[in-house]
């Protein structure tokens, strides 16, 4: 005997396999002879018992004996038979037997028949298993294949051969790679491999599965693979259940990608970002490129209306190509799409427009670029119109040119999630940009555009507004000049943010404006501030009852009066940050300054505090913006100003740039003022003050000082205005306050004439009658001069005025 033998082991499950089925042999008579040890162990008799007696005798009860008779017919007409009989055992018991009955013919001799029976039950489950396994490969939707232990193909059923497009037969031999693309087969063949080296089955694991003749078509399967073992524990290969995916997969991605979209669009307020945002989540999820058009007035903030159309402005874009500028307009590009293409459609109709093969050339591009397109295997286009609150905002258009399945309806309504999630985030971005850009322009209104030169200070600011979410804030300064050659330096800042902290900011502003022009001090102006805030709140409480809106109910403030010729600075603040201290060798310092409540809170002093300031000192007022950040405290905030501020003989502009430089991002999260301030002091010879007793020759007195010194400064024509000014002023002083008189000459370039008394009582301005002695200087003193007032200090008032220089 040549060659080699196969060793197959029986099937344990088997029910006619040798080990498990009873053998008998009869002749023709229907004598038993041949019996086997199965037989002996399941019926009971020996083999003296049962060879040569007719079966029919002793295994069949005689009630049945009709019934085999008619197998027994069946099976001779037939040449075989199978069937289930009932069987007498030794015991006398009956039991069903499922048996096959076969011709056996002898040379010679007479016909013989084995009979190979099992029990019935037994029968009945095998032939269960059987049909069940033999529908897996007939009748099953799903796919299974069955491979040796070198992974060829063994046996597939229909579906695997739907889904490779061949036949059973085709596929025996071949391995997985013969079909596959080698990536996709790769994959398959190294998780079979697993499992027959394990023996752990392989459970719906999901993966590729491109065909060698369909490359570009994606198909996703799920794969359950299992060992197969003979009885005696063999590997005799793997069989695998494979299922398409491909849809569920597709479903799964595309809920994957509305669930990206909600957490990626929409996370800034601003128009450009979140159209970004959109074309960032579709490519290359949905399409290998996508752009966004839209309406000018939308990037603007302006407001929409329905009837509105006009070009588009290209918002933003994504491909996947490399020099998508061939055929894609860069943004910023405002163009119109023809009358005929689907965005044209798309606009007129506010439907999404699906095309699923088309021509570059019909897709809305210019003949250059469509030939770019061309080339590039553009061939489906979706065109999605950009909707909110019933107005059109724009399009998005998507474009597959790398995949090369086409676009369809499941990619159109997914699409059309996409774009009405990024519509409501891009007018909510167009509405907030509204709102910011009026705020804005209403706060630049609102905030001193140039700072008149000042003979007190020199002044450098900046303002920078909120460049998040929070929009803009309600931060101001200003620089008022006060009479004396004064001047006030104000910084503030209203809670809240928005059109009603700007608002606030402006009411606040002109409330300064007008307690200045009063001369009050800086304590007294907060105090009035005060008020005004508490009444403010109350107004916003009782109008915006139950409506929405930012409530804004407080603000700080620091308000500051320096004097160039006294060198006095006198501060106080309201629950503001305070000032930063330049001296003029450099060195920086925080003045402590009684802090203040903030204005709004009623029923809390206010406190001012005098500084004596050296020449060329700088004064840094700023908001709370500028040292609060979320990287740092408030006291990191005050170091690093410090730092900022530090160094001696350094241009105010080059200081006010470095402190924002080094404190600010670039887009601040609050708004910021800076005012920087540089004392000024004025020289001996343009100031001139004498203390006159209070005596009835105190006004010629007066008169006669006021003449020199005019003629000292060669302001000899003023001598006659100015004496009768100083005259009427000293004179009232005399005559109405007692106590010593203080005359104060300034020259700048106007020249300030400035009457002292102890006395609180305000002169005040009227008409004299044509019978009335008196109350006319006044009047007289408002024709000579260009302006004319009273400020109290705490202690008796000043009355001054101001006169036009010759020339």
């Amino acid at each position: 005997m040549t060659g080699s033998v196969t060793l197959i082991s029986e099937s344990p499950e088997d029910p006619f396999s040798l080990g498990r089925a009873i053998s008998v042999v009869l002749d023709e008579r229907g004598s038993v002879v041949g019996w086997s040890e199965r037989a002996r162990e399941l019926l009971g008799f020996t083999d003296q018992e049962a060879l040569g007696r007719p079966a029919e005798h002793f295994l069949v009860d005689p009630r049945d004996r009709g019934l085999v008779r008619e197998a027994a017919v069946d099976c001779v007409r037939d040449g075989g038979w199978f069937g289930v009989v009932p069987v007498l055992d030794k015991e006398g018991r009956r039991s069903r037997f499922g048996v096959r009955a076969r011709r056996v013919i002898r040379e010679g001799r007479a016909d013989e028949w084995l009979l190979v029976g099992a029990p019935a039950e037994e029968v009945a489950q095998w032939e269960i298993d059987r049909s069940v396994m033999e529908g897996l490969f007939r009748r099953s939707p799903i796919g299974l294949s069955v491979h040796d232990p070198n992974l060829a193909i063994l046996r597939i059923n229909r579906p695997i051969a739907h889904i490779g497009g061949i036949t059973s037969d085709q596929a025996r031999g071949h391995r997985i790679g013969d079909f596959l693309v080698a990536a996709d087969a790769e994959t398959i063949e190294s998780r079979l491999n697993e499992v027959l080296e394990t023996g752990t089955p392989m459970i719906f694991t999901e993966q590729p599965c491109r065909l060698l003749i369909e490359p570009g078509i994606e198909r996703y399967v799920a794969v359950s693979a299992f060992r197969m073992e003979d009885s005696g524990g063999r590997t005799l290969g793997v069989t695998q259940l494979v299922e398409d995916v491909t849809d569920r997969h597709r479903a799964r991605r595309r809920l994957a990608m509305l669930n990206e979209a909600s957490e990626l669009i929409g996370t800034t307020l601003d128009v450009e970002t979140t159209a970004q945002e959109l074309v960032d989540v579709a490519v290359p999820g949905i399409a290998d490129c996508v752009t966004v058009d839209l309406l000018p007035a939308v990037g603007l903030g302006e407001a929409l209306f329905p009837e509105r159309g006009g070009p588009l402005r290209r918002a933003a874009f994504k491909s996947v190509a490399p020099y998508p500028e061939r055929v894609i307009y860069p943004v910023g590009t405002l163009r119109s799409f023809p009358k005929d293409s689907p965005q044209a459609r798309c606009l007129v109709s506010r439907r999404p427009v699906l095309v699923p093969r088309m021509d570059p050339g019909d897709g809305g591009l210019d003949a250059e670029r469509a030939e770019h397109a061309r080339t590039l295997g553009v061939h489906s286009l979706m065109v999605v119109p950009l909707t909110a609150r019933g107005l059109v905002l724009g399009l998005v258009c998507l474009w597959r040119y790398v995949v090369p399945e086409p676009f369809e309806e499941d990619d159109l309504t997914l699409a059309n999630e996409f774009a009405a999630r990024a519509g409501v985030a891009i007018d909510n971005a167009r509405r907030y940009t509204q709102e910011h850009r009026t705020a804005l322009a209403l706060q630049r209104r609102l905030l001193p555009r140039e700072v008149p030169s000042q003979p007190a200070v020199r002044v450098a600011h900046r303002y920078l507004p909120a460049g998040g979410s929070a929009g803009v804030g309600g931060d101001w300064f200003d620089v008022i000049p006060l009479s004396g050659a004064r001047v006030a330096l104000v910084v503030g800042d209203v809670v809240g943010h928005g059109i009603n902290a700007a608002a606030t900011m402006g009411r606040l502003r002109t409330a300064v404006h007008t307690l200045a022009d009063l001369d009050l001090e800086p304590d007294e102006v907060l105090s009035h501030l005060d008020d005004l805030v508490t009444r403010l709140a109350g107004e916003q409480e009782h109008g915006d009852e139950g409506s929405p809106g930012e409530q804004v109910v407080g603000a700080t403030c620091l308000y500051a009066v320096y004097d160039p010729v006294s060198r006095i600075c006198s501060v106080a603040r309201a629950g503001h940050p305070p000032p930063a201290l330049v001296s003029p060798d450099g060195e920086v310092s925080l003045p402590d300054l009684p802090a203040g409540p903030p204005l709004g809170l009623g029923g809390l002093p206010f406190e001012s505090e005098d500084l004596e300031l050296p020449e060329n000192s700088v004064l840094a007022l700023y908001t709370n913006g500028l040292i609060e950040g979320d990287a740092y405290d408030v006291d990191a905030g005050l170091d690093r100003l410090a730092e900022a501020l530090g160094g001696r003989d350094r241009p105010l502009e080059d200081m006010a740039q470095s402190v924002v430089d080094a404190l600010l991002p670039a887009r601040p999260t609050d708004d910021v003022a800076l005012l920087l301030a540089r004392t000024r002091t004025l020289a001996s010879e343009q100031v001139a003050t004498w203390v006159l007793p209070a005596e009835p020759t105190t006004p010629a007195r007066a008169r006669v000082l006021t003449a020199e010194k005019l003629t000292e400064w060669g302001l000899e024509e003023m001598i006659f205005t100015t004496e009768l000014v100083v005259s009427e002023l000293v004179t009232n002083a005399y005559r109405y306050a007692g106590g010593p008189v203080t005359l104060r000459l300034i020259r700048l370039h106007r020249l300030i004439c400035e009457v002292s008394d102890p006395s609180s009582t305000s002169p005040h301005l009227r008409r004299a009658r044509s019978t009335d002695e008196g109350g006319r200087g006044l009047l007289l003193v408002a024709q000579l001069t260009s302006r004319w007032g009273t400020r109290h200090a705490h202690e008796g008032k000043t009355v001054w005025t101001e006169q036009e220089l010759p020339g």
